[in-house]
């Protein structure tokens, strides 16, 4: 009956711990405008919707290899998600102290009695004392009963950190493609530099031999190989340069793709990606896609359930305890009703004096919390401000993308006319220089816009997050 009355009492207690302590979580408020500066259609958020191979818009088959490689084998994103797996199994732990914990256990203790206990005096104390053994057989019950909700609130904590790091692992992944996508158009970049360097320098010689032969005929003066010879070797120079440019690219895209520089190649390719449409999308889109974002509203939400647990160490805990089984001298009659022994009851404790410890932890636990929502905040913030840049590299670089055209295309028009021009007499060296110079330089910029649109189209689509799966 008296086991009875405990089990009573503790069943009236559950009855108290249908709430928790501590502040029920309420997303934090965060100013968003009702669009970008640029127009865009109306779009539904997500940050759940997979984001399929976003780079695979950009039509280059040799990138969509790579992303493939460093979806494999990038160790930031192995990191990441060892990380993800470990905050899984922290819920596990979590949700364990909620439930009792029940032990079994199997002993047998041969002892012996001291003198004094034995009632043996003299010689005889030590040769008489009386040995015995005991068998055991127990079963033990313990259980925190979470009254106050202090465990509920710790499994909530462990729940939203467990999010908050699949948020992180899908921002590594997201960081990785796009990284990789971006030294690969650099790396292209250079390749489409060099390819034109080559012709460069090809002309270059061409005029080299031709100036040389003018002089020979005395029709040049030396100035004019020497600053042929100078043209052709500065151009060199410069070759040189993105060389070494393009060994660093190469090296950083091998990293990426989890490989060592000295295993990986990769085949030069004189042409850039093509460049995509421009998504339309809405700020919401935009703040529920991107995981770093995600991440840091679900840090929020377990910061918040945090300062409920340092709450709960203000209440006195109540714990469920019991112990069963058998004890005899003999192993053969051990389970048997006269061997039998148990003990069950509640245990209610409570802390009087830490030294300001509980109140100092909920201090600390309510900063924690402010300084989530503000992190938070920032990231919201930071996300808006990658996505206007992004957006204001794209339509700026548009229209310096048709200038450099424009440009290009007048420069060669210029050199064609400037070297016939030479060959007939009516112009110096100086003028084919300064020709062949322009011409050079406007197709290089030509170049440099075309891969700084394909890089802020890359920096868009990192900043919403990825594009929506097909």
């Amino acid at each position: 009956m008296t086991a009875m009355r405990a089990l009573a009492a503790t069943a009236a207690l559950l009855t108290l711990a249908a709430c928790a302590v501590g502040p029920n979580y309420r997303k934090p408020e965060v100013a968003v405008p009702p669009a970008f500066k640029e127009a865009w259609q109306p779009a539904s958020p997500g940050d759940d919707l997979p984001r399929g191979a976003w780079w695979q818009a950009y039509g280059d088959a040799t990138l969509d290899g790579l992303e493939a490689d460093a979806g494999r084998a990038n160790q930031t994103v192995a990191a990441a998600d060892a990380q993800y797996r470990s905050a899984l199994a922290a819920i596990g732990v979590a949700r364990g102290a909620l439930l009792p914990t029940i032990g079994v256990g199997a002993a047998t203790t041969r002892s012996q009695n001291s003198s004094a206990s034995a009632g043996l005096v003299g010689s005889a104390a030590t040769a008489g004392a009386p040995t015995y053994t005991v068998d055991r057989l127990t079963g033990s019950l313990s259980w925190e009963l979470d009254l106050w909700g202090r465990l509920r609130r710790g499994l909530e904590a462990s729940r939203a950190g467990a999010e908050a790091s699949g948020r992180d692992l899908a921002a590594a992944q997201l960081s990785a493609a796009a990284t990789l996508a971006q030294d690969y158009v650099q790396l292209r970049s250079l390749d489409t530099q060099r390819d034109l360097l080559a012709r460069t320098i090809t002309a270059y010689r061409r005029s080299l031999e031709i100036t040389r032969n003018r002089y020979a005929a005395g029709v040049a003066p030396r100035t004019d190989v020497t600053e042929a010879e100078s043209q052709l070797a500065g151009a060199e120079a410069q070759d040189a340069d993105l060389a070494v440019q393009r060994a660093q690219l190469e090296h950083a895209i091998a990293v990426l793709t989890g490989r060592t520089p000295a295993e990986f190649t990769l085949a030069p390719a004189a042409a850039l990606p093509q460049l995509p449409a421009v998504p339309a999308v809405l700020p919401a889109t935009l703040l529920e896609r991107r995981p770093d974002v995600a991440a840091a509203e679900r840090r929020v939400a377990a910061a918040n359930a945090n300062v409920g647990v340092a709450l709960g160490a203000w209440f006195p805990t109540l714990s469920l305890s019991g112990s069963g089984g058998y004890q005899s001298q003999a192993w053969q009659h051990l389970v048997s009703l006269p061997n039998r022994f148990w003990s069950l009851g509640p245990s209610l404790a409570e802390t009087l004096f830490n030294g300001g410890a509980r109140l100092a932890q909920t201090r600390e636990a309510r900063a924690n919390y402010d300084q989530t929502v503000a992190t938070y905040r920032q990231a919201v913030l930071t996300a808006l401000a990658d996505a206007e840049d992004s957006l204001a590299a794209l339509h700026g670089l548009a229209d310096e993308a048709a200038a450099d055209e424009r440009a290009a295309l007048a420069a060669r028009e210029t050199l064609r006319a400037t070297e016939n021009q030479y060959r007939a007499g009516t112009v110096s060296y100086l003028n084919v220089v300064i020709a062949q110079s322009s011409s050079y330089s406007a197709e290089r910029s030509l170049i440099d816009v075309q891969s700084r649109r394909l890089l802020a189209h890359i920096g868009l689509l990192k900043a919403m997050g990825g594009s929506p799966a097909p």
